[in-house]
């Protein structure tokens, strides 16, 4: 298990994910908390930026592709983007968790979640 990590929290991004047809063609607000396991000691010792991970990239990467997904469930959406995170940085430890805002049920005001590991 490494043990450096950058974590990402609170990213809001809209997505066509849902069961509902109109939560598939209207899309709706999802947060999303991800880390990423890194050996960072390069980046800690001389401040460079060839040696660190552009986090932007990861932020960059999601929003990008919330554009033209589309999905039933979040579980889907969850791996859709380890993908993606797995496609701009390679295999390592990530932990991700996708939470829908406004779950349609009637009488509930919480948020419902799903969180994925790969390589953890």
């Amino acid at each position: 298990m490494p043990r450096d990590y950058i974590h990402i929290r609170r990213l809001k991004l809209w997505a066509r994910v849902g069961v509902l047809p109109h939560e598939r063609e209207l899309g709706q607000w999802f947060e999303v908390n991800l880390s990423l396991g890194l050996d960072l000691n390069s980046s800690n010792h001389d401040d460079s930026l060839d040696h660190c991970y552009d986090y932007s990239l990861a932020i960059q990467s999601l929003q990008s592709l919330t554009q033209n997904l589309v999905c039933f469930t979040i579980e889907a959406f969850s791996e859709h983007c380890l993908d993606k995170l797995e496609d701009l940085y390679g295999p390592l430890p990530v932990r991700i968790e996708i939470i829908k805002c406004n779950a349609p049920i009637l009488g509930f005001s919480g948020e419902v979640s799903v969180e994925k590991y790969r390589r953890w």
